[in-house]
Order: C-alpha cells, then structure tokens, then sequence
C-alpha cells in the first residue's frame, strides 16, 4: 500500500489505518526509538505513541512525505522519554553521546534556547546540510538525527568506520565554522 492511499485511510478514521502503517513503517519506527532509548519496552511504548500521535493529526494535517514525518514523531517521542528518565544527565545511551558530540560545536557551556533564537540556528544548520555533500550529509544524518553508532553508519551507507568517524570529526569542524561565521556561537 503506498502513502497517499495509508493517509486516506486515517482521513477516514478506519483502524487499518495504523496496521498499514505498522507493515510499512513499524520496523523504520522500532529502529529508530531504540537507537534513541536502547530499551525494548521503551521503544515499543514510543512506536505506540507515534501511532496514536498520527491518528491524532491526521486529520487536520495531510503529510506530503510520510516516512519524514513518521520519522519525526518517533524520534521527538523518543527523545521526550530520553529526557524524562533523565538519562542525558547520566550520560546513558547513543543519543546522548550524540549530543555530547555536537556540543562544541553549536555554544560552550551555555543554553543554545536562552542565548539565541532557535528557530534560526535550526535553520542555519538545515542550510549546512544542505551545503554538503551528499555522502557527507548522509553520514551526519544517521548519526545526530537517526543517532546511529559509528559503526552502524558505516555498515548502511556501506563505508568504513573510520571513514564515517574521520567524516563526522571533520563535518561538526565544518560546522562549527559555518555557526562561527554564522554569528551563533
């Protein structure tokens, strides 16, 4: 079943809606909410949400690109339950070193919302992106969007790890230039 015919069938509020949804995108899902929580149970409980939240969206909103957005709910809900048992401040799980990466490049020490409008570093960073190369941008992807681990990466985009962790050292360098110049850090 393709896309358009798996969000008609929310729009007509039919329960086959998320058992579609499930065959095509449970796996993307659990996949995604585990690299995230590295808990079974927990990643479950987010796909569960994920599903509840389309059906509470949709409708008003019609995706134009269901995976992206399926790919967006999962992962902010995981990322929700990340926070909420605290385990960024304990420095559990491969989402947190992610974002432990990540930190010297967008502001020493300090809170990015209290210091700077979000919405503008969000969009500096989607103008980055698009700046790169598209190997470049696939390896970043999978790591500080989808928080995959080195040697994930490298196993799906078909690389070498070291390639992948020379490519993420040099791409948050690049970064953290492009937010310099950019006037964000």
């Amino acid at each position: 079943m393709d896309d358009i015919e798996i969000i008609e069938l929310y729009w007509q509020r039919s329960q086959e809606a998320i058992a579609r949804t499930d065959i095509k995108y449970g796996g993307m899902c659990r996949g995604i909410s585990y690299s995230i929580l590295s808990s079974r149970e927990d990643s479950e409980e987010c796909v569960s949400d994920t599903y509840l939240t389309l059906w509470q969206r949709m409708p008003p909103e019609r995706p134009g690109y269901l995976r992206a957005f399926i790919a967006a709910i999962v992962r902010n809900l995981s990322l929700k339950c990340l926070r909420s048992r605290s385990s960024l401040k304990r420095g559990g799980g491969e989402a947190a070193l992610a974002l432990e990466e990540l930190e010297g490049c967008v502001a020493s020490g300090s809170d990015v919302e209290k210091d700077y409008d979000f919405k503008e570093l969000c969009a500096a960073i989607e103008n980055f992106l698009r700046s790169l190369p598209q190997a470049e941008r696939d390896i970043f992807i999978c790591r500080y969007w989808l928080f995959l681990p080195g040697g994930e990466t490298a196993k799906r985009l078909g690389l070498s790890k070291s390639r992948v962790n020379t490519s993420l050292f040099r791409t948050r360098q690049k970064l953290a230039e492009y937010l310099r110049k950019e006037g964000f850090i």
